[in-house]
């Protein structure tokens, strides 16, 4: 059986900023605070306050080099969700193609076959 994604995960993710800075750390290896907080309008503190749930889910993780942090993804979780959510797709393709099936069979209690 597949594990279910943490419902923390789902709800660090809801956040805009934390799903921007997902999307950010995608396309590079790893960032500063600094670099991450450029162009966002927000403080220092606020992206690392949003790096640190992030990382409380194990999306993100840091390295100290000297004074700085660097930021880097960990997209074991969202492959989680992934699996997850096809095992999911997978669950109501089967129940729809089912309910076509009855849909399509009618019967006496169908609304198409009563004469209006």
């Amino acid at each position: 059986m597949i594990r279910r994604p943490d419902p923390e995960l789902f709800s660090a993710l809801a956040d805009p900023t934390r799903l921007d800075l997902v999307e950010r750390l995608l396309s590079v290896p790893s960032l500063s605070t600094t670099q991450l907080t450029k162009g966002t309008g927000l403080t220092r503190q606020a992206i690392h306050k949003h790096l640190t749930v992030l990382e409380g889910v194990g999306l993100v993780a840091q390295e100290r080099v000297g004074r700085r942090r660097l930021w880097s993804l960990d997209a074991r979780p969202l492959g989680l969700v992934r699996d997850w959510s096809n095992r999911l797709r997978a669950v109501w393709a089967a129940r729809f193609d089912q309910l076509e099936r009855l849909l399509a069979e009618g019967g006496p209690d169908d609304p198409r076959s009563v004469d209006p």
